[in-house]
Formats: C-alpha cells, sequence, structure tokens
C-alpha cells in the first residue's frame, strides 16, 4: 500500500533535498516542494526531483487576481504536479479559474488557515470567528469552486469531512508523540490525523531534521 505520508523538502539546496529522498523514498508517498525550494531551484529543481518517481506536491500557494493565478498554473503545466496549493482567500473566482488551468492529473487544494496561526492572529487580522469557523467557510468555498480539496490542520480535518465527504484533505503540522511542535500551533500526531480523515499526511522536520531520516519516516509509518 503506498504510504500517505508526503515528506516536506523545504531546503533551498538541491543536493540536500536529493539527499534526504533518496534516503526515504521507500517510507514515503510523494514530495513535498515548497517555497523555499521553487525559488531557489524553480522548474529545474522539481524536474530532477521528479526522476525519484514520487508524486510531486508542489505547495507554492499561490494568491493573486484570477487571471494571475490561472496564468501561473498554467506555466506549471510541464512540472506534472501531483497536487498544487492556492489560498482560499484568494476567493471564489481565483479557485474556479485555477483549477480550469490545471492540468488534468494535478489536484488543486485551497490553504484554509496556516497550521502557525491560532485565534490570537485570527483577531490581529481582523477575521471573525474561531479557527473551526473560518476552516469550514473557506472549504465550503472551496467546494463549490470545483476543487479537489483543501489544506487544513488536524484540529479541523474531521469537521471538514463532514461538509465535503469526497473532498482530499491535506494536513500539514504533523508531528509525532514528543517531537518539538516548532512554528505549528494548532499540530496533532500522524495517527490522529488520519483517524480524523486526512487523506495525506505533510512530514517535514521529524524527517528530515532526523539523524536518520529514513528511520524516523518508517518509524512514523509504523504507527499508521
Amino acid at each position: 500500500m503506498t504510504s500517505i505520508i508526503y515528506v516536506a523538502i523545504d531546503t533551498p539546496l538541491l543536493t540536500r533535498a536529493q539527499q534526504i529522498v533518496q534516503q526515504v523514498r521507500n517510507h514515503v508517498g510523494g514530495i513535498k516542494l515548497g517555497l523555499e525550494f521553487f525559488c531557489a531551484n524553480g522548474h529545474h529543481g522539481v524536474l530532477e526531483m521528479r526522476k525519484f518517481g514520487l508524486p510531486i506536491f508542489l505547495d507554492l500557494k499561490l494568491h493573486d487576481i484570477p487571471n494571475t493565478v490561472a496564468s501561473a498554473v498554467q506555466a506549471l503545466h510541464t512540472l506534472e504536479p501531483a497536487i498544487l496549493t492556492v489560498h482560499a482567500a484568494g476567493g471564489r473566482a481565483m479557485m474556479e479559474d485555477a483549477k480550469a488551468a490545471a492540468g488534468m492529473h494535478t489536484k488543486v487544494v485551497a490553504v484554509t488557515m496556516l497550521t502557525s496561526l491560532d485565534q490570537n492572529d485570527l483577531d490581529d487580522i481582523g477575521m471573525t470567528g474561531d479557527p473551526h469557523t473560518q476552516v469550514e467557510r473557506l472549504a465550503k468555498l472551496a467546494r463549490d469552486a470545483g476543487l479537489d480539496g483543501i489544506v487544513c490542520s488536524g484540529a479541523e480535518v474531521a469537521h471538514a469531512r463532514k461538509i465535503w465527504p469526497s473532498g482530499f484533505f491535506v494536513v500539514p503540522g504533523v508531528r509525532p508523540t514528543g517531537a518539538s511542535k516548532g512554528d505549528q500551533k494548532r499540530a496533532v500526531t500522524p495517527r490522529q490525523a488520519l483517524d480524523a480523515g486526512a487523506s495525506i499526511l505533510v512530514i517535514g522536520r521529524p524527517i528530515t531534521q532526523a539523524a536518520e531520516p529514513d528511520v524516523a519516516a518508517r518509524e512514523i509509518e509504523a504507527t499508521l
């Protein structure tokens, strides 16, 4: 069975990214490449990482006017990402255009609320309601815009799946029992996220910063 763990490769160094994936490739189901990696390595870097034969989750969190986002998504066609992120806060028209512009084999998922934010942060930026309310509102918007799913924390995924049973749910900020949460304010364990309804789990530092990344990935996989 294919692992639901996508390892987050948050490094600007292509050689380091390749080294990590070479170590963990047999214990993960895909590779998540974010802004740090993409800004440093661009299309070339993604094509190099595709050589490992694992699905690529391109986590660029696109957020701009609809036409700009659609053009950006089209520019990524040659990379054939399995998953691509946009920000749900960009609105329905932006999400609709992003999905229309994506390749037929690319899932477009909307980021609802970053796992580094909590209630205080919502208050600071003028958002009304609690995190659950915010995620619910944006999940419904993404669903109605025709996207494939959303990105949300493990604390909200169970509720989101109730309102969108067929959705694809990406849960980042996952931390094994005893691991440091770092800048993640709403983290859950891999098992908790899976039981709550996650489709895939995005795990970075607990694997990539471990003394033996392959052992860390295998141990997390065993809890699932």
